[in-house]
């Protein structure tokens, strides 16, 4: 008789590979169609799995989306937040920040930011999905006023700054990027991003501090 040791964990090894690779092919629709778009069927369909196969690691649409929000939060956390901890802290963290939040959008200006789309989607539609999606929104949002306020600390922004003005006019930024870029199709956009992010800095930075 064949012995069962490591069946087990060889198998929630590769259903939890199953799992992560649905989540992937269905990040990737939601950039196309929005998490609206999403159902079992369709990622069924462009996984080419059973319909059941999918709905025994999720269980529903819903969590699907949530899923994806997820996995979208933490490609977000690791390509923005994460690699500007290297900076110091202060000035040059909310440049990294920025600078890195850039690098993300030149790239979804072709494929589309969930968190936008699903903005416009969920807006006024209350539930698991909205939260999930304000949710990670909120909690960028706060790191972003940290180091604004971390800035304050080290003295190159000054005292009388709101963290969350400043951090407002940073976001909105990001989102007339989106538009200009993305929806209008404007050359230069990008330029305009940054020269506008310089002015917030030079506008807002400490006597002496230079702000770039």
């Amino acid at each position: 008789m064949a012995s069962s040791t490591g069946t087990a964990p060889r198998a929630l090894q590769k259903g939890q590979q199953t799992k992560a690779a649905i989540i992937e092919a269905a990040l990737g629709l939601a950039t196309q169609i929005g998490l609206e778009g999403l159902s079992i069927g369709a990622i069924a369909e462009v996984t080419q799995m059973s319909k059941s196969g999918v709905f025994a690691h999720f269980g529903s649409r819903e969590e699907l989306q949530i899923s994806v929000i997820r996995e979208y939060f933490s490609r977000f956390e690791q390509e923005i937040f994460y690699p500007s901890l290297h900076a110091a802290r202060g000035l040059p963290r909310v440049q990294a920040l920025f600078g890195n939040w850039m690098k993300r959008v030149a790239v979804e200006i072709r494929s589309g930011c969930i968190f936008i789309s699903g903005a416009v989607e969920f807006d006024d539609r209350p539930g698991p999905v909205r939260d999930a999606l304000a949710s990670s929104v909120q909690t960028w949002l706060q790191a972003l006023y940290r180091a604004v306020e971390q800035a304050q600390q080290c003295g190159h922004l000054r005292a009388d700054v709101d963290p969350h003005q400043l951090g407002f006019e940073i976001h909105g930024l990001i989102l007339a990027l989106h538009y200009e870029a993305r929806f209008l199709k404007n050359p230069g956009s990008l330029e305009r991003a940054n020269l506008a992010f310089a002015n917030i800095l030079a506008r807002n930075s400490a006597t002496g501090f230079p702000s770039v």
